[in-house]
């Protein structure tokens, strides 16, 4: 996932603030192995203007090492007035924005639109099923209108999602239709909100179209998740949620993961998500530590 920084004269500075930066980028997470990348749709705008076209960025992308982009993570900012999944009466405003930026996108041709299934906790309390039913049946003419691009639309639940515990997770995935709205798995975000990744891949396999590897430390035991405007900055309990692959007292269990994914036969992307890396850490150093966990122990269970 194309969380990165690094410092400079002027501060942090991004990827996406010159081609000299985006070429360190891409080179340095191609030169430790990986081979796609995950990335937001608000990025693309940035990028037509840095490089003519998005066509020409992925050309850019594959001189160096980088095969494609799988998923677009969709970048919605929710608001009840006008796009809001447990609103009914926003729904159009969610298809049809979404249609436009698919449209508008078609030359990507990425696997995945990756969305975030409601709006954050705080905004959305108190979650009650009608507000679930209602959220399943936006994605679900989203999941339609973006198979028609060959696009797979899939939800990923971050701990501060208003659709965040395991019972309302299994209930979002009821009343939607497989056909159409997949389940993307966050290893970490899961752990946060106290679900077991593990566990709930194995119950939603079916319907799994990728995965965010990330390790977390910590459960919320805070009540974090209800703080409002980012929840993961704002935790009293910790500065840091996010870790690679292997750190010392993660809670995911990685190699039982991956013994799951094997036994169901996943055969998708496996997306590495170096989220907010540089608190405590830096963004290569974290690309590097993951690619050694997984070529040197995730590899030998499923390679």
């Amino acid at each position: 996932m194309d969380h990165w920084r690094v410092d400079s004269p002027r501060g942090p500075v991004t990827q996406y603030s010159s081609p000299r930066r985006m070429d360190d980028f891409v080179k340095q997470i191609s030169a430790v192995g990986f081979e796609g990348l995950d990335m937001f749709d608000f990025q693309i705008y940035g990028l037509t203007q840095m490089f003519g076209s998005i066509e020409k960025y992925q050309e850019f992308l594959r001189e160096r090492g980088i095969t494609k982009i799988v998923n677009l993570f969709r970048g919605i900012m929710y608001d009840p007035r006008r796009a809001d999944p447990h609103v009914r009466e926003t729904h159009d405003e969610i298809v049809e924005s979404t249609r436009r930026m698919l449209r508008m996108w078609e030359g990507l041709q990425i696997e995945s639109l990756i969305v975030m299934p409601a709006g954050l906790y705080i905004d959305a309390a108190p979650v009650t099923d009608d507000k679930i039913k209602a959220a399943a049946e936006c994605w679900n003419r989203v999941g339609e209108m973006s198979a028609e691009f060959g696009v797979r639309t899939t939800c990923h639940h971050e701990f501060f999602c208003a659709i965040r515990t395991e019972d309302d997770i299994r209930k979002f995935y009821e009343w939607t239709d497989p056909r159409y709205v997949g389940f993307f798995c966050d290893t970490a975000q899961h752990c946060i909100a106290g679900i077991d990744p593990v566990a709930l891949y194995e119950d939603l396999h079916d319907r799994c179209t990728g995965f965010h590897f990330k390790d977390t430390r910590q459960v919320d035991t805070t009540g974090a998740y209800a703080n409002a405007p980012d929840a993961e900055l704002m935790a009293p309990q910790t500065d840091r949620w996010f870790y690679e692959m292997g750190t010392d007292g993660g809670l995911v269990d990685f190699p039982r993961l991956m013994r799951a994914m094997r036994r169901h036969g996943f055969s998708g992307w496996v997306t590495v998500e170096h989220d907010k890396a540089n608190i405590g850490g830096d963004y290569a150093e974290s690309t590097a530590l993951s690619m050694w966990y997984a070529k040197h122990v995730l590899s030998e269970i499923y390679a």
